[in-house]
């Protein structure tokens, strides 16, 4: 064999060579940086875990719709103390901030010039009842003379008047007295109502008037009951406040340092017309204060319902997302995958969401992890109760 054609076998040896494993490379899927070398195998990367978040069931329970609104404490009854009678003022009979019931004595105005007063307007009145016996029994006997022809009748008539002008002097002197006594009893100042007072604005050996000049003294407020005012909006009133209606609707009292409703009341009025401005009408609602802890100007966070009871669908809110102009939750299936969910929002019950629609009874949330998940991931989901996720959690979320 020539070497010519040794080299020519060789040739086409080494060709065959590299068309096999080119074939065995396109079978096995292998491209060039795939070969095994040394016999190890490659590589396979892992699979992402799957995201931990906290995930609860839905509360469904049995609810009555409430509406929430900021008010103020009234007192019932609110009295501005002046004076009556003009005079020095001898004694004050309670301490600032003081409850007193009624009747109590406030404050005492120096009496002795009314009492002198009452004595003269006294005498008046004997004097006038001795002129009015006189004037009777002339009139008698001028009647009976009258009879006889034994008297002029110009005397008659002058007897009759005087004592017709008696008697009216008499009813004059009786008004007399009576007034006099009348301002001698405003010598002292008593509580018109029970509450508290406040302080003393007029002290001992302070000079007072009366009229429109009259000062004042103190203020007296009524302790129980108590009244929380507020407006309510148009919807709440023809639905729960309108006509009749009133008498059944729930209202609860909370104040600005608690969480809850701490007290439990009624509707006491409604105003007769609605104000067209702010599109409110104002309600007040009237409360137990026998331990004397509200105060009349206190805020007042005011809870009001009604309505037929239903059931209804609750979660907490830090599980709600927003998605532009729309708020969604994120459920988690029997595979464990997150699926976006669009929700419609209801009001506030016992610290948890009311959601109108979107979701169904028995039906997971992710509650903590929300913005870690995202449609369709598989998640490792920890089951909590509702709402019971840490303030510390919910933040690290």
């Amino acid at each position: 064999m020539s070497i010519t054609r040794k080299r020519l076998i060789v040739a086409l040896g080494a060709t065959l060579v590299v068309a096999g494993i080119g074939t065995f490379t396109a079978m096995h899927g292998f491209g060039r940086g795939d070969l095994p070398v040394n016999g190890a195998e490659a590589a396979i990367k892992p699979a992402a875990p799957a995201m931990e978040v906290d995930v609860a069931t839905v509360v469904s329970k049995t609810i009555t719709d409430y509406q929430n609104y900021s008010g103020r404490l009234e007192a019932v009854d609110k009295v501005e103390i002046r004076p009556l009678v003009p005079g020095t003022i001898v004694a004050v009979h309670f301490a600032d901030g003081a409850l007193v019931k009624k009747g109590d004595p406030l404050f005492t105005i120096d009496p002795r010039p009314y009492v002198a007063a009452v004595d003269q307007a006294a005498a008046q009145l004997a004097a006038a009842q001795a002129r009015n016996g006189y004037t009777s029994t002339d009139a008698a006997r001028a009647e009976r003379l009258l009879a006889d022809n034994a008297i002029a009748k110009r005397d008659y008539d002058e007897k009759q008047n005087s004592a017709h002008e008696a008697a009216a002097n008499l009813k004059a002197a009786q008004a007399a007295l009576e007034t006099a006594k009348i301002n001698l009893t405003y010598t002292q100042i008593v509580a018109p109502v029970s509450g508290r007072v406040s302080r003393a604005e007029m002290t001992v050996g302070n000079i007072v008037s009366t009229g429109s000049s009259a000062p004042l003294l103190t203020t007296l407020v009524s302790v129980s009951p108590i009244y929380a005012s507020f407006d309510v909006d148009e919807q709440t009133y023809l639905r729960y406040l309108s006509r009749d209606s009133r008498a059944s609707v729930p209202v609860s009292l909370g104040l600005a340092n608690e969480d809850g409703f701490s007290r439990e009341g009624k509707v006491a009025s409604v105003d007769n017309q609605l104000d067209t401005g702010s599109g409110t009408i104002r309600v007040r609602a009237r409360f137990d204060n026998a331990d004397a802890s509200l105060v009349p100007g206190l805020y007042a966070r005011i809870k009001v319902g009604g309505g037929t009871p239903h059931p209804a669908v609750l979660i907490d809110d830090a599980a709600i997302g927003t998605d532009q102009d729309k708020k969604f939750v994120m459920v988690v299936d029997h595979d464990n995958r997150a699926q976006y969910r669009e929700v419609t929002l209801g009001t506030l019950s016992d610290g948890l969401r009311v959601i109108v629609k979107g979701l169904q009874p028995g039906e997971r949330i992710v509650v903590n992890g929300l913005q870690r998940v995202r449609p369709n991931d598989v998640v490792k989901a920890n089951s909590v109760a509702m709402a019971s996720a840490s303030p510390a959690t919910k933040d690290a979320s």
